[in-house]
C-alpha cells in the first residue's frame, strides 16, 4: 500500500509517518505541508491513498480531494483532522473522501482508515456521531445534495481556490500567478465571492474563511 502524507505541521507530519510506517506492508512514498504540492506529487507518483489535513496553505484538504477524484481517481483521499464538525463531514463526504478520522483518535484508529479505504470502503472516526452520517447520506450510502442556502457550496471550486489564497495573504497578483490566471479574472471572481458571501471587505473573508475551515486561525 503506497501512502501519501499532507500535513503543514512539520512534527504533526513526522508523528502520523511513524504511525503510518508501523503498518506492515505500507510505505510512505511521498510527504509535504502545502495542498498544491501535495497535488503535483499524486499526480506524479499515483499513490493508493492520500492521507492528508484539512487545513493546508495552498489548496485545503477538501478542496484537494475534489481535485484528485477529478483528476487522479486512482488515488483515494483520506483526512485527518482536528475539524469534525457535520459541515466538514459533509463536504468531504461531497468531495469524493473515503475516510475521516479525528486526529485525536487512537492510533490503533489508522491501519483500520488504511485499510478500509484500499478495500473500497468509506470509513469514519466513530467519534464522528452517527447522526452526522446519517443527516448527509441517503438510503443508498451516496452523499446528498448541498443544501440551500450554505453560502460556501454556493462558490465554484475556483472561487473557494481565490478565497483560500487570498485569506492566507495572497495579493491579486499573487493569486494570479499561483492560479495561471490574468489579474483581471482573480478580480472578477473576488467580486464574485464577496457578493455571493454578501461580505464586502477582506478582514470578512478572513473571518469566513477560517469559520468554515478553508484557512486554520493561526495563519
Amino acid at each position: 500500500m503506497r501512502v501519501l502524507l499532507a500535513d503543514d505541521h512539520t512534527l504533526v507530519r513526522a508523528g502520523i509517518r511513524g504511525l503510518v510506517e508501523a503498518i506492515p506492508g505500507v510505505e510512505i512514498v511521498a510527504e509535504t505541508g502545502d495542498g498544491q504540492q501535495a497535488l503535483a506529487l499524486i499526480l506524479e507518483r499515483h499513490p493508493d491513498i492520500a492521507l492528508v489535513d484539512v487545513s493546508m496553505p495552498g489548496l485545503n484538504g477538501l478542496e484537494l480531494a475534489a481535485r484528485v477524484a477529478r483528476e487522479a481517481p486512482r488515488t483515494r483521499v483520506a483526512i485527518l483532522s482536528m475539524h469534525g464538525t457535520p459541515g466538514h463531514v459533509a463536504q468531504a463526504l461531497r468531495a469524493g473522501v473515503k475516510g475521516y478520522v479525528l486526529k485525536d483518535a487512537a492510533a490503533e484508529e489508522l491501519p483500520l482508515l488504511l485499510r478500509a479505504v484500499m478495500r473500497g470502503e468509506t470509513y469514519l472516526s466513530p467519534a464522528i456521531s452517527k447522526h452526522v452520517v446519517d443527516a448527509y447520506l441517503d438510503r443508498d450510502g451516496k452523499a446528498k445534495a448541498p443544501a440551500e442556502g450554505v453560502p460556501l457550496d454556493g462558490l465554484t471550486p475556483r472561487q473557494r481556490e481565490i478565497l483560500q489564497l487570498v485569506a492566507e495573504g495572497k495579493s491579486t497578483k499573487d493569486v494570479a500567478r499561483l492560479l495561471n490566471l490574468s489579474v483581471k479574472t482573480v478580480e472578477a471572481h473576488r467580486g464574485q465571492i464577496m457578493t455571493r458571501l454578501e461580505i464586502h471587505d477582506l478582514a470578512g473573508l478572513v473571518r469566513y474563511a477560517i469559520r468554515t475551515g478553508l484557512v486554520s486561525p493561526e495563519r
